[in-house]
């Protein structure tokens, strides 16, 4: 659907607008930028400095939020999500952008450095449009664009996302609590909850926006073990050492949902 998203689209190099000419992105100074055959585009206008989810994280996630089990959280997102252009910024496999589209918004963008996640989410939604691009650099969408931003267990770009996001905008964030996923951490290993986290995103966003309110959203798991692994393997605690879960579990998955408004 990247058609559909070009209005919003700019050029990385120059700020010019886009236009599709069979298999590539065109500005009219004459920058190009490559669509994948799996229906992404790449505007990283350079070579990153880092690929993102792995193939094997992104089979986990997909399969993982296939079942359900954070359902909770995707409703909460699309409830809170506007009318017009929604922008996912981490968009993963485009599970919770999707459920956005379903509800109320008209068209979305889903940014990502990971080509597996990119192939996934331009796949996840007929009006989804996905985009190969580093959320630390300058984002290549337009001024004002954006009427909300999705930003769940993602880094958040405080400067840019006011930029693309319209005055009456609404920024969804959405990061862990201290109890997420305690049981598989205490067991397990796992990455443990950063406890300045919260500090950390205020650092972030608010020399840009407002925070209007926020809520505490919270489920209890019951996973077989095989749902364990998946979701063990979806984290960043594959990479360093998780040991496998062999019996089913119970877990806490809880989660902080916070709304901002541009400054």
């Amino acid at each position: 659907m990247i058609d559909g998203a070009l209005p919003y689209l700019r050029c990385p190099n120059c700020g010019q607008g886009l236009h599709r000419r069979d298999r590539a992105l065109r500005c009219p100074r004459g920058h190009s930028f490559d669509m994948a055959r799996q229906g992404y585009a790449d505007l990283s206008a350079g070579r990153l400095p880092h690929v993102g989810d792995t193939a094997e994280m992104v089979a986990d996630r997909e399969t993982f939020l296939a079942a359900g089990h954070y359902d909770f959280i995707a409703d909460a997102l699309a409830a809170a999500a506007g009318p017009g252009l929604a922008v996912d910024a981490g968009v993963g496999t485009g599970f919770y952008l999707a459920r956005a589209l379903d509800k109320l918004a008209e068209i979305g963008l889903g940014l990502d450095v990971s080509k597996p996640a990119l192939r996934r989410a331009a796949r996840a939604h007929p009006r989804t449009a996905a985009v190969l691009a580093d959320l630390w650099r300058p984002l290549p969408i337009a001024d004002a664009a954006a009427d909300t931003i999705l930003n769940v267990f993602a880094p958040r770009n405080g400067a840019e996302f006011r930029r693309v996001l319209r005055p009456g905008g609404t920024l969804l964030v959405v990061t862990p609590a201290a109890e997420h996923l305690q049981e598989l951490i205490a067991a397990h290993g796992l990455i443990r909850v950063d406890p300045e986290k919260s500090e950390k995103v205020r650092n972030t966003l608010d020399d840009h926006f407002e925070a209007l309110g926020g809520e505490k959203l919270a489920g209890r798991l019951r996973l077989t073990a095989a749902e364990a692994r998946t979701l063990i393997g979806m984290t960043p605690s594959a990479r360093h050492g998780a040991t496998a879960p062999t019996e089913d579990v119970t877990v806490t998955a809880a989660v902080h949902l916070t709304a901002y408004r541009p400054r």
